[in-house]
């Protein structure tokens, strides 16, 4: 049996000119404290749509009752979520992948959590890969943008839990 090495070779060359790019997931946790309990935050903040209002967006549910498994749409259909994990006071959310697009595995979870009786904390996480940035710059400066656009969104929650 004859065996040819251009095969083997092939695949080496491919392995070191163009290396598997790593994920390297980053999570940003945000909270706000509220002055309203939990239940009365969540009642306001906490419909799945309700992001049209904290986050001044248009949202649409466009499959689903609100509740788990149901996908929102937001900027027109630009950005699909859909729900994967829901409580009483919270849910977590993921963004699909999109064909030809890098997947970043972008989740969200949103949580009122009680601290007192009459108090609350309202908690914001998101977790995704920022391996296809081309820098640590542009994984700070994506980071910072993110925690800015989600703290304002807090600023928000906490607006309108307690207004009365």
């Amino acid at each position: 049996m004859r065996y040819t090495l251009k095969p083997v070779l092939a695949v080496v060359a491919l392995l070191v000119f163009f290396p598997a790019m790593a994920q390297e997931y980053v999570t940003i946790d945000m909270e706000i404290d509220i002055n309203k309990p939990a239940a009365e935050v969540w009642e306001k903040v906490g419909n799945y749509c309700a992001i049209s209002e904290w986050l001044r967006l248009p949202c649409e549910i466009t499959s689903g009752d609100g509740g788990m498994g149901s996908v929102r749409s937001l900027f027109g259909g630009r950005v699909i979520e859909i729900m994967v994990a829901q409580t009483a006071l919270s849910y977590g959310y993921t963004q699909p992948a999109v064909e030809g697009e890098f997947y970043d595995l972008y989740h969200g979870f949103m949580e009122a959590r009680p601290v007192t009786e009459s108090t609350s904390k309202m908690l914001y996480t998101l977790t995704y890969d920022v391996s296809n940035l081309t820098d640590q710059a542009a994984k700070d400066a994506d980071i910072e943008r993110r925690r800015g656009m989600f703290t304002n969104a807090l600023r928000a929650m906490k607006a309108l839990a307690e207004a009365d």
